[in-house]
């Protein structure tokens, strides 16, 4: 690693929560949607625990969009807020197909601890309100599935073989694209950029959320193991 690199924020949040991070990238969830061992009704439990957690990410994007410091910025980010609500949104759609059940609706979500945990530490976030406090969830949530997707993906492109179901190729393959690693190492950047340039009451209360956001996606995965 370049010295560069190694005084990355990002980075050094990772590596000092490593416990809580690699809980999540090597999850047993993950591990057996790589290996295409997952159970359907795990995955199906999966489907619609994060069908829910959508509306609280929609509208965590939706605040970096207003608290992004230019229009390139907030261009950024809203063109993941399309993404969201457009192609993950018809995966998810498709997927419920498959699994013959109707998708949650917004206006009925689905009710569970994990959802009303995520739901609060984004809300958390908000209350400061600044561009650095809502990067502290976005980075590390998404960070995460860039990892274990392009981990998988990599593994593919080295002869392993990719899932059958398409609902767990088609997921692995949306967050090993370029255009999403791109985005995380942009975002990743904006993070690293504004912690270096805040104030030390505010980089702790990012630190805090960075370690609250890899709590609660292992905490997510294994949510999708209970009966």
């Amino acid at each position: 690693m370049s010295q560069q690199a190694s005084e990355r924020l990002s980075d050094q949040l990772r590596d000092t929560h490593r416990t809580e991070w690699d809980a999540a990238v090597a999850h047993r969830f993950v591990r057996e949607l790589v290996a295409d061992t997952i159970d359907d009704k795990v995955y199906a439990r999966y489907l619609t625990l994060d069908y829910g957690f959508i509306n609280d990410l929609t509208g965590a994007v939706g605040h970096a969009v207003a608290m992004a410091p230019g229009m390139p910025e907030k261009t950024r980010f809203s063109q993941f807020l399309g993404v969201l609500t457009d192609e993950e949104n018809d995966y998810f759609l498709r997927s419920f197909a498959a699994f013959g059940q109707p998708a949650p609706t917004f206006d009925n979500p689905l009710q569970h601890p994990v959802l009303d945990d995520f739901g609060a530490l984004m809300a958390r976030q908000r209350i400061p309100g600044t561009y650095l406090d809502i990067l502290a969830v976005l980075v590390p949530v998404e960070w995460v599935y860039l990892t274990w997707a392009s981990a998988a993906s990599d593994a593919v492109a080295r002869g392993a073989a990719m899932p059958e179901r398409f609902y767990l190729a088609e997921w692995i393959t949306l967050h090993a694209l370029p255009a999403f690693r791109d985005f995380v190492e942009w975002m990743r950047a904006e993070f690293d950029r504004e912690a270096a340039e805040a104030d030390a009451a505010s980089r702790t209360r990012a630190e805090a959320a960075f370690k609250d956001a890899l709590k609660l996606e292992a905490r997510f995965f294994e949510a999708t193991f209970e009966d």
